[in-house]
């Protein structure tokens, strides 16, 4: 053995020799290493640089065709909008089929996963949103298709298409949202920005439709009093909007029914909208990723010993939508009563200000549990969780600005009258929430998931002496004695696992009962409670058109941000 380690040194040290004397050997290696890796990096950043490119350009082009299309004097139609969206949703249904075939007979075509991306709770609700966003698109065309008669045929086939598109996707998102690719990358980063913007692109459609259902003032001033409410604007807008002029009648007696069938089903079309584009930001992140291995938590959604939490949050619900109710039916009617249409805003600020103040007290709870909890931050970085917390305070704005245009024209004006008063503690208080509960999430987000800690049986063992003790000792009666210090040693873990169990147990109750309140703080504006308009205050302080263009930039993100908080909240309540 030594002469054969004698001969392999000599060999090591005769290839260093040769190696030294030919110049600029020893440095060839790692040039052609970092070369490699220079055309790597040159090739990644060429993929991101192209997908965006493309993503900025689809949506600025959509963005113009949505805006001019929101406008009766702009010559841009409805079917000028439908058509540039039906080509995208072509496209990007034709790529994800090919990637869905691509995966699936290409060997090692994904080799990584990313455990965090696309957890079931979140491919759930997408799930959900696309089934009632296909029962929209069903409704749409049973609707369109009574107007073929008089009215373009690309009405009828943008719904058809979209309905497709969302088939498809679900299923590539239910299945690949974990993906991360190492084959084909700049085709897959191209594609998944081409998803993206598509989504983004539909995204504004939609919101746009929703905020004109809202906003749009009725155009015939001989037959309705000057003081039409907002509601009636909207069902004049309803009546048609996208059915050509007054003389395009409908072929079947069931338009009206899918007509409103179809408008209360926009809300859940636009968070499908809102999921798939952060779904697919996630997966344009995690392309050329090579996720490390690590143990993943086995987490379980259990509800044992919680009690407070859901009970006052089901309640909160459950009194939010009776008074929504009774506040829509109120604002729905034809005659124009002043003391019941406050009377109805007045008790919906109410509610408001209710909801609003709990969950700011148990934010306040459970920020001060964090406070005496030691659990470790996640060290680990990752594209979900930075997707995370940017949507949630960037999607937070949109209710930041609402709330500060209302303080500042509550402040201005003097707050005169209860209305005034309650809108302006509504707004403050909206402001206090939303930073308190951004901390939690973000808080609760990055620190690591409860261990259970199992009792720890300590047998003693008989033959450790301690100091000044004979071994024959250990065989008289003491034998029996030697167990004692065990049940020490489990009380004490008992103990332990008991002050934990009560921090979980605080921090489960907080998290469910924000989750039930954001879901009814997401429920009134996304099914169309106004008060922005019911209440005029603002209206007449910075003008009709400036107010709404507050409202209806601000609005739909203030509603996917408690959407988005009720995902986020759900994730935090496991990790608890």
């Amino acid at each position: 053995m030594t002469a054969k380690d004698r001969e392999t040194e000599e060999a090591h040290l005769s290839n260093n020799i040769n190696a030294l004397g030919q110049t600029g050997s020893v440095s060839e290696p790692d040039l052609n290493s970092s070369s490699t890796e220079v055309v790597r990096e040159r090739g990644r950043n060429w993929g991101w640089m192209v997908s965006a490119i493309i993503c900025v350009n689809i949506l600025i082009l959509g963005c113009a065709l949505v805006s001019g299309s929101a406008y009766n004097n702009v010559k841009i139609s409805t079917p000028d909008l439908q058509v540039f969206l039906i080509i995208i949703l072509l496209l990007t249904s034709i790529w994800m089929v090919y990637y869905c075939i691509y995966t699936v007979r290409t060997e090692n075509a994904v080799i990584y996963k990313d455990d965090h991306a696309g957890p079931v709770w979140l491919r759930g609700g997408l799930v959900l949103f696309g089934l009632l966003s296909i029962i929209m698109d069903i409704f749409k065309i049973a609707s369109y298709v009574g107007y073929l008669h008089c009215d373009s045929a690309v009405k009828v086939a943008f719904p058809v298409i979209q309905l497709i598109f969302v088939l498809i996707q679900t299923y590539f998102l239910w299945i690949h949202s974990k993906d991360c690719v190492q084959l084909q990358r700049n085709v897959t980063r191209c594609g998944l920005m081409l998803t993206l913007s598509t989504n983004l692109v539909l995204w504004m459609t939609n919101v746009t439709e929703e905020s004109l259902h809202q906003t749009v003032l009725p155009d015939y001033p001989d037959s309705y009093p000057d003081n039409t409410t907002k509601l009636s604007g909207r069902n004049l807008y309803i009546s048609k909007a996208g059915y050509g002029d007054e003389k395009c009648k409908c072929s079947h007696t069931s338009c009206s029914i899918f007509k409103e069938a179809y408008y209360y089903l926009y809300p859940f079309n636009i968070e499908y909208s809102l999921f798939a584009s952060a779904m697919a930001y996630v997966m344009w992140k995690n392309v050329g990723r090579v996720a490390a291995e690590h143990g993943h938590h086995n987490i379980k959604f259990s509800l044992k010993d919680i009690f407070l939490g859901p009970v006052f949050g089901i309640f909160l619900v459950i009194t939010g939508l009776v008074t929504f109710i009774v506040y829509e039916m109120e604002m729905k009617k034809d005659e124009y009563d002043d003391k019941k249409k406050d009377t109805a805003v007045m008790m919906h600020f109410v509610m408001n200000i209710v909801i609003v103040t709990l969950m700011s007290v148990s934010t306040v709870i459970g920020c001060a549990i964090y406070k005496i909890d030691h659990r470790e931050h996640v060290s680990e970085r990752n594209p979900t969780r930075s997707l995370d917390v940017g949507l949630l305070v960037g999607a937070s704005m949109g209710q930041f600005i609402i709330s500060y245009f209302s303080i500042v024209a509550m402040v201005a004006t003097g707050a005169k009258g209860y209305l005034n008063g309650l809108n302006l503690a509504w707004a403050i208080l909206m402001v206090l929430q939303l930073g308190l509960q951004n901390f939690f999430i973000i808080e609760g987000l990055h620190r690591e998931p409860f261990h259970e800690i199992e009792p720890v049986t300590v047998v003693p063992n008989p033959y450790v002496l301690e100091p000044g003790k004979d071994l024959s000792i250990l065989e008289g009666p003491d034998m029996d004695t030697k167990s004692n210090p065990a049940p020490t040693s489990h009380n004490h873990t008992t103990e332990h696992r008991h002050k934990l169990s009560w921090k979980r147990r605080v921090l489960k109750e907080v998290c469910v009962f924000l989750l039930l309140g954001n879901v009814i703080l997401w429920i009134m504006p996304a099914f169309g409670a106004r008060p922005q308009f019911d209440h005029d205050t603002e209206t007449e302080f910075y003008k009709f058109n400036m107010w709404s263009a507050v409202v209806n930039i601000g609005l739909p993100f203030a509603i996917f941000y408690r959407m988005h908080s009720v995902a986020s909240l759900f994730e935090v309540f496991l990790c608890s």
